[in-house]
């Protein structure tokens, strides 16, 4: 019998990232991750079809938006088809037997450092180091044996690289979640959908924005996200990002045609079930 193929989800970071956990969590099925090191490697993967899909994250409840995330968006025209929102423990990890006082070196990816901001700047004289990716760092303390050097990730990289946890939740707020992006090749709306990202400009004149923005509300469209992007080569212009969500597809689908009218390059970056925010 021939073996079933398996889905080919690319992920920022290695096995046991935060990326991995929510493909994982998304497909809630055997996958096969491609791991990328970067956000440009992800796109990259999914472009040359080494992928049929990626997982991206957009915003972090603590550090924001991921605003290189959004060029990316634009750059690859990727259509979004999915999302999800992912409960983030940090951890410190450390190699067995290593002591909080042993730590001059704290390395995470950026996003983490930031989530933990506040836990980090009770650690004095201790060195704060940017990497590619949480699980990496676990990874390469273990490979490295580095006893100075303790790693922000969660509890799969301490299980899967043999590292103790020397402070458990060490995210600045308790409530911390990351909403992650299913992105695929094309243009595959869901009739299903219930909510939309959506990229337009509008002109550089008194409360054109704010006619555009008004538009949903007549609508009954519920607008949950704006996001600003800068147009590159154009001082001063910008992409607006929103995300909208509906009730009634007949409302969304009026409100675009009268946006259509007040708007430049409108682009519908996905139409998808909109996700759960589910705290653990």
């Amino acid at each position: 019998m021939a073996k079933t193929k398996k889905t080919r989800v690319a992920i920022q970071g290695i096995s046991t990232s935060f990326h991995e956990v929510a493909a994982l969590a998304y497909f809630r099925e055997p996958i096969e991750t491609v791991e990328c090191l970067t956000f440009h490697q992800v796109c990259e993967s999914l472009k040359n079809n080494e992928a049929d899909y990626a997982v991206m994250a957009i915003e972090n409840s603590i550090a924001g938006s991921i605003l290189p995330n959004y060029f990316l968006l634009q750059e690859y025209h990727f259509a979004i088809v999915g999302e999800l929102y992912i409960p983030i423990h940090m951890h410190l990890l450390a190699l067995p037997g290593v002591k909080l006082s042993d730590i001059k070196v704290v390395e995470s990816h950026p996003m983490a450092l930031r989530q933990c901001a506040e836990y980090l700047q009770t650690l004095n004289g201790v060195q704060l180091r940017e990497s590619d990716d949480t699980a990496l760092s676990a990874r390469l303390i273990k490979e490295k044996k580095l006893k100075t050097t303790a790693a922000i990730a969660n509890e799969f990289a301490a299980r899967k690289f043999g590292l103790s946890i020397l402070e458990k939740r060490i995210e600045t707020h308790k409530k911390n979640f990351t909403r992650f992006l299913i992105l695929q090749r094309g243009r595959n709306g869901r009739s299903d959908g219930n909510k939309a990202s959506l990229a337009f400009e509008v002109a550089h004149t008194v409360g054109s924005l704010a006619d555009a923005l008004m538009t949903f509300k007549n609508h009954n469209i519920n607008l949950t996200k704006i996001q600003s992007i800068p147009i590159v080569g154009k001082p001063n212009e910008y992409s607006i990002h929103i995300d909208v969500e509906w009730k009634r597809r007949k409302d969304y689908d009026q409100a675009l045609g009268e946006l259509l009218r007040q708007v430049r390059n409108l682009s519908i970056l996905g139409e998808y079930k909109k996700a759960k925010i589910e705290y653990r």
